[in-house]
């Protein structure tokens, strides 16, 4: 919503003060300038990145409009079951814990955290770290490599859309000066026609270059910037899942570990410590689908 809020800001205050100056608004609009600035822009994003990336974008686009960061009970449900397995392995042991982990979508401890379990990603990943753990051979300095490794290679795979945009919103104002050119090719060929009709081509011309400019500071590069501010703040639950599990590795009890992954979490989202038993320790050790659900009908 707020880039919403932003743009209609920035195109009204564009379009007021133009029209304040005396300028007529109506030759702002020139269809084929915007065709020819954005459509090969467009294309060139195209040919420079891989599918993947190319779909990502509409939906690093999308989060971003809609600030699709971790809210803090999405913190609670990844600490809670956080909580849970550690609790499982410790109280009763590895056997246990293995049906949960090779199975999470029929699992019943996954199943009363269902923010994580519609995160496929990040489901794995927790997965994968439980699986490395009860094998019991792994050194803590070995995991904590390998967690860097990947929360890092995560986070690269995540941005590709914010550099991409960033590299078309670095060639807008170019494409916006082919535009310019185009038009002014096109006002010469008129070069015998009226004042008033050769004014009104050299106008549209330079719309482009003026839309070129604008597009890559006051929408491109403002949406690239969001986009990587939202995937950054989405990472950080990874970062939270390391240092819990780190700190269970080196001996410390889950209620402690948990302790460890809060102090991560920013601190705009950040429970307190309170807040943290009474979700995930207290209330959140005994969850189930059918206590949830009892809650709710005494509610």
């Amino acid at each position: 919503m707020s880039v919403l809020i932003g743009l209609l800001i920035a195109v009204g205050s564009l379009i007021g003060g133009f029209a304040a100056m005396g300028g007529h608004v109506a030759v702002l609009w020139q269809p084929w300038e915007l065709v020819i600035i954005l459509g090969t822009a467009i294309g060139t994003y195209i040919v420079a990145n891989p599918m993947k990336t190319v779909a990502d974008t509409g939906t690093a686009v999308m989060e971003a409009m809609r600030n699709a960061t971790p809210t803090q009970a999405h913190y609670f449900e990844v600490l809670g079951i956080l909580y849970a397995l550690m609790r499982e392995l410790r109280n009763k042991g590895r056997a246990e814990i293995e049906q949960h982990i090779e199975t999470p979508h029929e699992s019943t401890l996954f199943a009363s955290y269902p923010s994580v379990l519609a995160d496929p990603i990040l489901t794995t990943f927790i997965c994968d770290y439980f699986r490395l753990i009860i094998v019991g051979k792994a050194q803590a300095h070995e995991v904590e490599a390998l967690l860097d490794e990947e929360i890092d290679s995560h986070l690269k795979d995540s941005l590709k859309p914010y550099f991409a945009l960033g590299t078309v919103s670095e060639a807008l104002p170019a494409l916006g000066i082919v535009a310019a050119v185009l038009g002014v090719i096109k006002a010469m060929g008129a070069i015998d026609q009226s004042p008033a009709l050769l004014g009104g081509f050299i106008g549209a011309a330079l719309v482009g270059t003026f839309a070129g400019i604008f597009f890559s500071y006051a929408v491109i590069g403002p949406i690239s910037l969001k986009i990587k501010a939202t995937r950054e703040k989405q990472a950080r639950v990874y970062i939270v899942v390391k240092q819990t599990l780190l700190a269970f590795i080196n001996g410390a009890a889950p209620q402690v570990a948990l302790e460890y992954g809060r102090k991560v979490i920013a601190a705009a989202e950040r429970p307190s410590i309170d807040e943290v038993e009474d979700k995930t320790i207290s209330g959140g050790s005994q969850r189930t689908p059918a206590n949830d659900r009892a809650q709710k009908e005494a509610a």
